[in-house]
């Protein structure tokens, strides 16, 4: 006889994945949001300079040396 197994990581109160997905990006822009308000820069990655960066409150870039 087999038992059901419950992985409690999988349990997420009846929440789909796309929901989950959803909060999860709005989670991450609300936080940009407030260190753009605070003045504190936002760490980013540039796909086409494959380069690491910070972006301060005014806009401008500061790509990281490695």
């Amino acid at each position: 006889m087999e038992q059901d197994t419950v992985n409690e990581l999988d349990f997420t109160c009846g929440v789909s994945d796309d929901d989950l997905t959803y909060r999860f990006k709005e989670a991450i822009r609300l936080d940009n949001e407030a260190k753009k308000i605070k003045g504190v820069p936002i760490s980013g990655y540039d796909v086409q300079k494959k380069r690491a960066y910070l972006e301060y409150a005014d806009g401008h870039k500061e790509y990281i040396n490695v």
